[in-house]
């Protein structure tokens, strides 16, 4: 830079320096850049723009400047000029492979995924071996959810750079969506083998292995990855996520990661916190905010159905007591958004999708909505935005539905709870939220057409035998659940376990565990992800459901009940562990929650020798579901509406 500004000392006309000036300024302002942070003031970025404007001034028609001008541009978010300026660059060179490399990566970014395409094609017909556009277009074709054709692609980039360390990593990612974890994994392998410091790739490998329930691999990796890059908060939420899966970490042990977690992320954010004018009233109309990328097809948006047709019914009789405003992280909308979306934000007030925003930009629009209170639904799980929260762009802030535990977030005011996950007279977690009771946790809506419960599957054809089942994600399987399991499994040793896993040497670990007990291996069924209605139809072929622990169930315990599955489980010392307790609680099932893991053996077995017992309370279980408070929509909303209600009143007194 000092050189080149030498150049231009002598001849201030002179437009290649100008347009290598440029350059080296946006090496330098690329490197500053925070992640995920792309529009923030960059002084050597905008010195770079001004260094090629410059530049052009002097020599209009040079096509790479034009190029350069659109990179740098687009490394300040200006994703519509840089466009302009990437297609002036190709006007000027039609098959110039980078300006069109660099056009895919603008459209991408704008979640223009047919035009990203197009432009990486042009590109590779331009320059065949272009390793660097085949693995973008991989990208984009997974992101469109063409997985296949991108696994292609990125082996066709490896073929030509073999040690090509992104595309290995994002290589591995489409093989885990695949369910081939096992090809994953040694592909994360092989990516930190061309690049050891290389900190997603360490995370990546580290969720990877959790999903084999390898936790202490899984845990190790992500500390690497957090060493690597501590300012970096989507890897350490992946750590912090992790370890509840774990039975050796108590609360207080991740309460210790937390406080390190906030003080490292969300402290230095304490700045950004200003003044709230809200309309102090205690009775007026509330504006209730809700932060998620999973107002879809997920766990998330299911048990949010009912509270926002409620709403909507309540709004369409003029008797709302609040607006709700939905600020939507669905990625790449609409290609993720589906018929839950289109339902949920049929019973907002007000709906912005804001994938694209920064953690700063999402807390000022929140700020600019006059929001009082502000719902986190994702804590430490992926798409996070808690440095939103940190920023306390509402008076009142709570969180709700991503996991009943602590986000750690001194800026958080209560976690959204019940009096099962919470005993009223419990000793105090070592949460940094205060808690509110609902009077339940879980409002349950009735999935679309749901096929009826079928007979008793112990009855059906002869079958002769209890099929119990945890369809569960695998990580939470743990070493003392599965023990737990094969107890049962001795003790009636004509019985059989289903379980969700993906294939994968886990599998024959599992298998491997079950002949070391003298279990014959062949008495436990995988099955990976199915189709919705697939998965609720399997519940046919169940007689009872097993919750794992210390990580319980919540959505498929709901499910498997609802198709007449009864549930046993242990209530454990965390909330973390009680989620099962807090659903059979509310329908009142209290016979079916051990208080050891030798009383859940107890239940279990005890009830598949009872088919007399077992067969009535299968028939008859859908009904009580729907009887409950577990699916009383109405019911719920009120309730809920009315621990707001306290919330607000709390600080307006203030």
């Amino acid at each position: 830079m000092a050189t080149y500004r030498a150049a231009l000392a002598i001849n201030p006309q002179f437009a290649d320096a100008l347009g290598n000036l440029g350059n080296a300024l946006q090496t330098l302002g690329r490197g500053k850049r925070l992640y995920r942070a792309p529009l923030q003031r960059n002084d050597e970025l905008d010195q770079a723009v001004e260094a090629y404007r410059a530049a052009l001034r002097l020599k209009p028609d040079d096509p790479q400047t034009h190029n350069n001008l659109g990179s740098a541009l687009e490394a300040q978010g200006h994703f519509a000029e840089a466009v302009a300026c990437y297609q002036t660059a190709l006007r000027l060179k039609p098959r110039y492979a980078e300006a069109l490399f660099n056009l895919g990566n603008a459209y991408g970014a704008q979640a223009l995924l047919d035009e990203a395409v197009t432009a990486y094609r042009a590109a590779l017909d331009a320059q065949p071996e272009y390793p660097e556009a085949l693995n973008n277009l991989a990208n984009a074709l997974k992101e469109g959810g063409q997985v296949e054709e991108a696994i292609a692609a990125y082996r066709a980039a490896l073929a030509l750079k073999p040690d090509f360390a992104e595309a290995h990593n994002n290589l591995a990612t489409a093989l885990k969506d695949s369910g081939l974890t096992d090809e994953a994994i040694a592909s994360f392998r092989t990516a930190l083998r061309h690049k050891p410091d290389y900190a997603e790739a360490l995370s990546n490998l580290g969720n990877a292995l959790k999903d084999q329930g390898l936790l202490d691999d899984s845990i190790a990796a992500f500390r690497q990855a957090v060493a690597l890059r501590p300012g970096m908060v989507e890897l350490h939420n992946n750590l912090i996520y992790s370890l509840h899966f774990h039975p050796a970490y108590d609360p207080e042990t991740v309460a210790g990661e937390l406080r390190v977690w906030n003080e490292r992320h969300a402290e230095p954010l304490a700045r950004l916190i200003q003044p709230h004018n809200n309309d102090r009233n205690p009775d007026r109309p509330l504006r209730v905010g809700w932060v998620s990328p999973d107002f879809r097809s997920h766990p998330i948006g299911r048990f949010l159905l009912p509270l926002f047709e409620a709403h909507r019914r309540e709004r369409a009789e003029g008797a709302a007591e609040c607006q709700f405003f939905c600020y939507s992280d669905v990625p790449f909308p609409p290609r993720k958004a589906d018929a839950i979306t289109a339902r949920i934000r049929a019973g907002a007030d007000r709906w912005h999708n804001t994938a694209k925003l920064t953690d700063k930009e999402l807390a000022g629009l929140v700020r600019l909505d006059q929001v009082d209170i502000l719902i986190d639904l994702t804590m430490h799980m992926e798409g996070s935005r808690l440095l939103t929260f940190a920023q306390k762009p509402a008076p009142v802030q709570m969180t709700y539905l991503a996991y009943p535990t602590s986000t750690g977030l001194a800026a958080m005011d209560y976690r959204l709870t019940d009096a099962v996950f919470d005993l009223p007279d419990a000793a105090t977690p070592p949460y940094t939220e205060k808690p509110l009771r609902l009077r339940s946790y879980w409002c349950y809506p009735a999935p679309a057409n749901a096929p009826p419960v079928s007979p008793l599957p112990a009855r059906a054809g002869g079958a002769g035998h209890i099929t119990f089942a945890c369809l569960n994600n695998f990580a939470k399987v743990s070493p003392q659940a599965l023990a737990t399991w094969m107890d049962i499994l001795r003790q009636l040793p004509e019985s059989r376990l289903f379980l969700h896993a993906s294939p994968g040497s886990h599998q024959g670990r599992l298998r491997a565990a079950l002949a070391a007990a003298g279990i014959d291996p062949a008495r436990c069924e995988f099955f990976g992800f199915l189709p919705f209605a697939d998965y609720l139809a399997l519940h046919h072929r169940i007689d009872l459901a097993l919750d794992p622990f210390p990580y319980a169930g919540g959505t498929t315990s709901c499910d498997a009940l609802y198709m007449g599955v009864p549930l046993v489980t242990w209530a454990g010392p965390t909330a973390l562990s009680r989620g099962g307790a807090s659903i059979l609680s509310a329908l009142g099932l209290p016979e079916l929650i051990a208080a050891t893991p030798q009383k859940y053996v107890e239940i279990a077995v005890n009830l598949a020798k009872d088919l007399a017992r077992l067969e009535p309370l299968r028939a008859t279980l859908r009904g009580r579901m729907e009887a409950s408070v577990l699916m009383d929509a109405r019911g719920f909303a009120g309730d809920f509406q009315a621990k707001l209600r306290a919330a607000w009143r709390a600080w307006a007194r203030q």
